[in-house]
């Protein structure tokens, strides 16, 4: 089983960067997709970003060319890039990743991360 564990939120400006981590505690090769997921207070959960096996990415229309999913296979981690942040952006930020085992598929997230754009 795995745990993802987020890092990297914070306050910034309209306009700022940040860097979220996410630190997989198994093997990334035994995984299928990773990707992110935020969620505003009081909405659903919604998709930002996936990298599946292959190195293939797919992003929400609402972020392509500001947003860049990546991951480093060496240290079990994934990253979001946010650039160019605006303050509809301000979410809780949740690392995902799935895991496929016979006919069934196991997913797993973390804790999230606070996002918050603002001056």
């Amino acid at each position: 089983q795995a745990q993802l564990a987020e890092s990297g939120g914070g306050l910034v400006q309209p306009g700022g960067s940040l860097t979220l981590s996410c630190a997989v505690s198994i093997s990334m090769h035994s995984l299928n997709a990773m990707g992110w997921y935020r969620q505003a207070p009081g909405k659903q959960r919604e998709f930002v970003a996936v990298l599946i096996d292959g190195g293939g990415t797919n992003y929400a229309d609402s972020v392509p060319g500001r947003f860049t999913i990546s991951r480093d296979m060496y240290k079990n981690s994934l990253y979001l890039d946010l650039n160019s942040l605006k303050p509809d952006d301000t979410d809780v930020y949740y690392c995902y990743a799935d895991q496929l085992d016979g006919g069934s598929r196991i997913d797993y997230w973390g804790q999230g991360t606070q996002v918050a754009v603002g001056s």
